[in-house]
């Protein structure tokens, strides 16, 4: 067996997201056979880790060359000049941003949870809340511990396996922030680049709502993967998120999709389920944006009061936790979508 008859192996493993196989979507960085040892190693163009559906790729490959004899050993990476974020943040693959049109859809829940999440799917995750008016992350997941400084990089405090970083750490408690455009530009810029991130396969930006100073500024310093959108099924809700939409639309910025919070209530006395909101918003709001419906997030007092000490809710168990994987799922599926994309175009 040589080099070709890998490659055409290969050609039998679908990409389940692009509609072809990996060899002619350009997503086999190359094959390295090693005949006496007995090793075949095989990169692949594969740039969101612990998204199922980069692992059924990976598995796909492993399957193709079972019958072989061959010891199979993968690796996975993006080539460089595409790497989403290698000029700011060199150790991060994918920056990922959770936004709204408006206040109080539960965008920062959702941004904990996703991130959480990923982390428990077994990824290196940090969480950057970049709220500056009205960050509240650090109290979500109940963080104690500081930042640390050696007065010339900051490194952020870990939770639940997610390193943090908020202003909420840099303030005093109860105290506003009351600034200007160009101090919220230099706040932000500074501490993307000055946090000692390491090395991190997703970073999750919990962006304030609305379309402001932040977001523009994170918008022209960062290369963002993709970015979330969250509403309620309520109109008021879905208009303003629409608006978010077209910010991330005019920067050429790629959607991941539309998460929608609040999605009914189930009641715990009587078992009834209200759409106290109005119901299917989100995902029609999806539909007339050709974009991906990535799920729905019930209202439930566990997700105010989290799990053990606080944990986000999609560490635990029930209907809510559930609701969550499957939106973190599919958040990873489809950064997957945007680096495979982006890679197979590249060649």
């Amino acid at each position: 067996m040589n080099e070709a008859d890998v490659r055409e192996r290969l050609r039998e493993v679908e990409d389940p997201d692009l509609g072809d196989d990996v060899v002619s979507l350009g997503l086999v960085n190359g094959v390295d056979l090693e005949e006496e040892a007995g090793t075949v190693h095989v990169s692949l163009a594969l740039g969101a880790p612990f998204s199922p559906h980069e692992s059924t790729i990976a598995d796909g490959v492993r399957a193709a060359l079972a019958d072989t004899g061959l010891d199979v050993e993968l690796s996975a990476s993006i080539p460089d000049d595409l790497s989403a974020a290698e000029q700011v943040l060199p150790g991060v693959e994918n920056v990922i941003a959770v936004a709204s049109g408006k206040g109080g859809v539960g965008k920062s829940t959702v941004a904990v949870n996703l991130a959480a999440g990923l982390s428990e799917l077994g990824a290196r995750v940090g969480l950057f809340d970049a709220d500056v008016y009205g960050p509240n992350v650090p109290r979500m997941v109940a963080a104690e511990e500081r930042p640390q400084t050696d007065g010339e990089t900051i490194v952020p405090p870990e939770r639940y396996g997610v390193k943090l970083m908020s202003m909420d750490f840099l303030t005093g408690e109860d105290d506003p922030v009351i600034w200007r455009g160009p101090m919220v530009h230099k706040i932000i810029t500074q501490l993307v680049e000055d946090v000692e991130w390491g090395e991190l396969d997703y970073l999750v930006m919990d962006l304030p709502p609305g379309t402001g100073d932040t977001q523009l500024t994170i918008l022209q310093t960062l290369p963002l993967t993709g970015a979330v959108i969250v509403t309620t099924p309520q109109d008021v809700a879905l208009d303003d998120a629409v608006k978010g939409l077209r910010m991330f639309g005019k920067h050429d910025t790629n959607v991941l999709g539309i998460a929608e919070n609040m999605a009914g209530f189930r009641c715990p006395d009587c078992g009834g389920f209200h759409e106290i909101f109005g119901s299917g918003g989100g995902k029609a709001m999806a539909a007339d944006h050709d974009l991906p419906f990535l799920g729905g997030i019930p209202l439930d007092p566990a997700v105010r009061t989290g799990g053990d000490d606080g944990a986000p809710v999609v560490l635990g168990e029930g209907d809510t936790a559930d609701a969550f994987r499957v939106i973190t799922e599919n958040v990873a599926n489809n950064a997957g979508v945007v680096r495979r994309r982006e890679a197979g175009e590249g060649r």
